[in-house]
């Protein structure tokens, strides 16, 4: 019965639960780091189903400890009474070097610790941090008027290559 069961996946396959779109819009990303994250049986479970939601999440260093914050995985559906808090804090797994270098860099005046997604990574959930800056009014416009202007070359290099 070697075909029934999970499927194995390749080394290094990564299945995206969440994205968190609204972060490149009002951040100037920076450092990125990937991060592994303490969770329940029931949060599992309802990442594979495919639920979560970093609408309003960010990371802080406590006690030389990177935690996630705000960030939404929804009750299990058949998790009954061993369920777990929708918005909990989980810590994030992160060498204290790496943490030290974050420190560092999330700790000037108006830079945060974003996430940016949640995935699974070899049957391991991770969650991608970055060091970000928000931005503002004006420097939004102009990343608008940056990729409308992007999306307006590329339009006129494909009918020019028909």
């Amino acid at each position: 019965m070697a075909g029934k069961g999970k499927k194995e996946s390749s080394d290094g396959e990564i299945r995206m639960v969440c994205r968190n779109r609204r972060a490149s819009f009002d951040y100037e990303l920076s450092d990125k780091l990937e991060c592994g994250i303490v969770l329940v049986g029931t949060e599992v479970k309802s990442l594979r189903d495919g639920h979560a939601n970093l609408d309003g999440a960010y990371a802080s260093i406590e006690n030389e400890e990177l935690w996630l914050i705000d960030a939404e995985i929804p009750e299990y559906a058949m998790g009954n009474l061993l369920n777990h808090k929708p918005k909990r804090t989980r810590k994030l797994l992160v060498h204290r070097r790496e943490i030290a270098k974050f420190a560092g860099k999330a700790s000037l005046r108006g830079y945060t610790l974003v996430p940016l997604a949640i995935y699974f990574r070899n049957g391991r959930a991770k969650v991608e941090i970055a060091v970000a800056k928000g931005k503002q009014l004006h420097d939004k416009r102009e990343s608008l008027k940056n990729a409308e202007a992007n999306r307006d070359i590329q339009r006129a290099m494909r009918s020019r290559s028909r």
